[in-house]
């Protein structure tokens, strides 16, 4: 079996798949592909960040456990202490505003960062080189610089939608440390092309590389962060750092036609993606015709559906009881199809769809492992600690600010969110290993991507670049390239709106496909970012 490697930065896949080439693992090159991935792209993703893993080992039989490092409200914070500033949900679509925007930038936006104790669980129990070596490439590359992309220098310029909501450019704002590294001295945003150092991250990574990721919890850095952190009165002790442990999660596994789904469970996105999957599972889908009227509108209501559940019940079971196995079930499937059948209207409960940012990686390698990686900042807190170079999570910005919900805000405790790593298989053998950014419509793109693949026969890059639509809260949202006479038709029975972008927007899954007989790999990126899928041959 070759190897194949997605994700949507090229630099970061170009470094994963050298890994491949040199004969390390799937979890090898997931890994030195994320390091990468961290300087390229830095309001996505981070050593400040959290990530959720999805694997399947290649002598088993079935997958392992969820690999979940969430990030944590601190140990400071209290469940009303925001209700006084709530302003309302964001209708850019990502968290609630709040005045001021204390939870979306700085200091007390952000949570207790879960990404080093992540990827060290994954180098300790799967990886085959060594930690340094892994961190090397990205090392040298914050040192040398990299080459600034269209869609980063873009992401830069960018305004906020809406007057309330900040953009990425407000971010390099926040603190001092986050202009001096990324804005020229007349104080704009690097362009495309541009030549974009870090030494300082280079150094952080360099500490880590020689002192372990305990460095980052528990040792010097520890101590640097908190330091600042407790200075500009954040929500982190170091308590907190030092006690942060990862979870082990049964995945959600769930059947779809002859296949089995298996995803992450609550608080992230796989019980949606699999409700939605079971409600659907009720109709013949191909005979209705692929993004035809009838498809778009009866696909749209069943993630409404799902959606109106998500956001009453879900929340982080570590803190607060959630059904899910009553979300996920066949009987709340059923119940929602006859809802849907009769034509009544699908009363939401009001969501966030999120925001774009987040990254992720997928990794097949020649011994059969498979490795669905999620890994995110959210869209970034604009702080960064003198000398560290990393920007922090604002994680804070997901919790509902009012007291008395399953997402509402608690000491240790994670909020929900659209991160969907997913593997499909068939009769014990994986098919399909796909995952994206893009906060709640991550959710509706992986189940779009998993569609197209098995209802319509699609081949993988078909499937992840076919046309894309969205329904959670109000009006169908759909990319402009569903055509006018079709929305025309869904506007009949509901909403809908095409949006100014023809790729792009409703989360970008970056899939492989993998055939159950001969095992030959197929990839996908999505067209709407930078991304690329490289293949690895054998010898």
């Amino acid at each position: 079996m070759s190897g194949m490697i997605v994700a949507p930065q090229p630099e970061a896949v170009e470094q994963g798949a050298k890994v491949l080439v040199a004969g390390g693992n799937a979890f090898d090159a997931a890994l030195a592909c994320a390091w990468i991935q961290f300087l390229v792209d830095p309001h996505s993703c981070g050593v400040g960040g959290y990530l959720l893993l999805n694997c399947w080992l290649g002598r088993t039989a079935e997958p392992l456990p969820i690999l979940d490092a969430p990030a944590l409200a601190g140990s400071r914070v209290r469940p009303e202490m925001w209700e006084s500033l709530v302003i309302g949900p964001n209708p850019g679509g990502w968290g609630f505003q709040l005045r001021d925007q204390v939870n979306e930038d700085g200091y007390r936006s952000i949570c207790i960062p879960g990404t080093i104790r992540g990827l060290e669980t994954i180098h300790s129990r799967w990886c085959s080189r060594p930690w340094p070596e892994l961190m090397q490439p990205a090392i040298e590359l914050a040192e040398e610089g990299w080459q600034v992309s269209a869609s980063m220098a873009t992401r830069w310029r960018d305004k906020p939608h809406y007057y309330e909501t900040t953009s990425l450019r407000d971010k390099l704002a926040v603190t001092p440390e986050a202009s001096r590294i990324y804005l020229r001295p007349d104080g704009s945003t690097p362009e495309a092309g541009d030549r974009l150092r870090n030494p300082d991250y280079g150094r952080t990574l360099q500490r880590l590389a020689r002192e372990g990721p305990q460095d980052f919890y528990l040792g010097e850095m520890a101590r640097d962060m908190t330091s600042d952190l407790e200075a500009h009165q954040s929500w982190i002790t170091p308590e907190d750092l030092s006690g942060y442990q990862v979870r082990d999660e049964p995945p959600v596994v769930v059947s779809y036609r002859d296949l089995r789904i298996h995803t992450a469970p609550a608080p992230h996105g796989g019980t949606t993606l699999a409700a939605i999957l079971n409600i659907l599972e009720g109709y013949d889908l191909a005979r209705l015709g692929h993004n035809s009227p009838a498809y778009v509108h009866l696909v749209s209501m069943a993630m409404k559906a799902a959606f109106a559940d998500r956001n009453r019940y879900l929340g982080d079971p570590h803190s607060v009881e959630v059904p899910q196995e009553w979300l996920v079930s066949k009987e709340r499937a059923r119940q929602w199809r006859e809802f849907i059948d009769s034509g009544k209207e699908i009363t939401p409960f009001p969501v966030q769809t999120g925001s774009a940012d987040t990254t992720h990686v997928s990794v097949v390698d020649r011994w059969g492992n498979r490795v669905s990686l999620t890994h995110s900042l959210g869209t970034s807190s604009g702080v960064i600690t003198p000398g560290l170079g990393f920007m922090y999570n604002n994680s804070m910005i997901n919790f509902q600010p009012f007291a008395g919900h399953p997402n509402s805000i608690l000491a240790g405790k994670g909020r929900t969110t659209g991160m969907t790593p997913t593997i499909v298989s068939r009769s014990g053998k994986p098919i399909l290993v796909l995952g994206a950014p893009g906060a709640t419509r991550i959710v509706t793109a992986v189940l779009s991507v998993i569609l197209n693949y098995v209802d319509f026969g699609m081949s993988v890059t078909e499937a992840v670049l076919a046309p894309r639509f969205d329904c959670q809260v109000d009006a169908i949202a759909c990319q402009a390239r569903i055509p006018e006479g079709v929305c025309a038709e869904v506007r009949k029975k509901h909403p809908i709106q095409r949006m100014p972008v023809s790729h792009g927007g409703f989360a970008l899954v970056h899939a492989i496909g993998i055939d159950s007989e001969s095992g030959a790999l197929s990839g996908a990126a999505d067209s709407g970012a930078d991304g690329m899928a490289l293949r690895v041959e054998d010898g």
